[in-house]
């Protein structure tokens, strides 16, 4: 499990820097998609509070202003992804997701 756990948050740092990095240049769309994408993976492996922070950074996208909101919501993501355990890794991200709903 904690292999699995590893190798997903690889898999989401990468997708989170690649969209961090590349974000001023894309669409509005594009960063839509790319944050569904993040959505899609968080369900496959059960990740909840990843899961309702994505929808919610998905839909922001698509609003003025989306920049500032998604810097917002990729930082929370990625010091969720630095917590010391899978349980610390959910309290922070749904705590974000409350927050944001």
């Amino acid at each position: 499990m904690a292999e699995s756990l590893n190798g997903l948050s690889r898999d989401l740092r990468q997708r989170l820097r690649d969209l961090d990095g590349r974000a001023e240049r894309l669409s509005p769309l594009d960063i839509h998609a790319r944050m569904d994408a993040i959505r899609d993976l968080a369900v496959r492996d059960g990740l909840g509070g990843l899961e309702d922070l994505a929808r919610c950074s998905a839909q922001l996208a698509l609003l003025p202003g989306c920049r500032v909101a998604m810097a917002e919501c990729l930082s929370h993501v990625g010091d969720a992804l630095a917590a010391d355990s899978p349980g610390q890794r959910e309290a922070v991200l749904a705590a974000v997701a409350i927050r944001l709903h």
